[in-house]
């Protein structure tokens, strides 16, 4: 026969003596994953987790393009006002004051509207 004292206190968490030395990670071997190749190395098996690195992560393919704005175009410009900027894309900050042909890799569409407004124009290489 169960003591009535004991049946009433069954299930309560503090029950049985200590309880606030077991609530650490150490006491459960670890948090997370960890042990998954050591001491909890059935638990890994039987849950399906991968041990390791897998696979590989791609670099970036696209290349960063070098960028200039409008208002920089003026200074730059030769006598006759052509620019050859072949690896650049132009930026539409600032104004155009005369006449320019720029070559460049790419413009946006506000460096173009500006440029060709000024009478010149905007060549993609």
């Amino acid at each position: 026969m169960v003591r009535p004292k004991t049946k009433e206190r069954r299930g309560l968490r503090t029950y049985h003596g200590k309880h606030k030395n077991a609530r650490g990670g150490g006491n459960r071997g670890g948090r997370g994953d960890v042990g998954k190749c050591k001491h909890h190395f059935m638990r890994s098996i039987l849950l399906g987790t991968q041990m390791g690195k897998h696979g590989f992560t791609r670099q970036p393919v696209c290349e960063k393009i070098d960028v200039i704005n409008v208002d920089v175009l003026d200074q730059m410009a030769t006598q006759d006002g052509n620019i050859d900027l072949a690896s650049m894309k132009v930026l539409g900050r600032g104004r155009v004051t005369r006449k320019l042909t720029v070559s460049a890799a790419g413009f946006s569409a506000s460096a173009k509207e500006k440029i060709e407004a000024a009478g010149g124009q905007a060549v993609v290489v």
